[in-house]
């Protein structure tokens, strides 16, 4: 190889590595990293900055690592927080009004968002029965976190627990009416 075809195929190689040293400069990826704070305020604004940075697909992660922090600090106020940031994900366009709702409702509120929905009991929800009560235990267990280990709020777990124990039975004796009625 001459002399000249050398300094060709150096000279090509530095244009291809300053290209590539470029663009990786130009990609800088948001870091996404989980707060490392214990303060739930400070949390969220981390998570906050973090998803306007381009952090939007890391959404359910963030709020499970609210959800730990809060657990650290429990207090009826961790509602609110957890209220307001959920607003201002909403105004940010991060989330639609009904699933912000549906985050809150699943940890903070009495009600079942599994158990939602206008359909008949004895065409839907008895043919699928022991998947609608496997989902509803999994979201007893969220509401666990978030009433009892989040906020405190003994008595309103106590009712979700009730609730569900009450659907159960309920659901129970509906979907032996049903298929005693076929």
């Amino acid at each position: 190889m001459s002399s000249s075809n050398k300094q060709y195929s150096l000279a090509t190689l530095a244009v291809i590595g300053a290209t590539l040293l470029i663009a990786s400069c130009a990609s800088n990826q948001p870091s996404c990293s989980s707060p490392q704070t214990r303060n739930l305020s400070a949390a969220t604004k981390i998570v906050q900055s973090n998803l306007m940075s381009g952090c939007q697909a890391h959404f359910d992660s963030y709020y499970d690592d609210l959800l730990t922090i809060a657990e650290g600090d429990p207090k009826p106020e961790n509602k609110r927080e957890f209220s307001d940031f959920l607003v201002w994900s909403t105004d940010q366009g991060l989330l639609s009004k009904r699933q912000a709702e549906d985050y809150y409702n699943r940890y903070f509120n009495v009600k079942f968002m599994s158990m939602k929905g206008d359909y008949n009991n004895c065409s839907h929800t008895c043919p699928n029965k022991q998947k609608v009560l496997f989902n509803m235990q999994r979201e007893l267990s969220d509401k666990e976190r978030g009433l009892l280990r989040v906020s405190l709020d003994n008595d309103a777990y106590y009712r979700a627990d009730k609730l569900f124990q009450e659907v159960e039975l309920v659901l129970e004796a509906t979907c032996m009416a049903c298929s005693a009625g076929r």
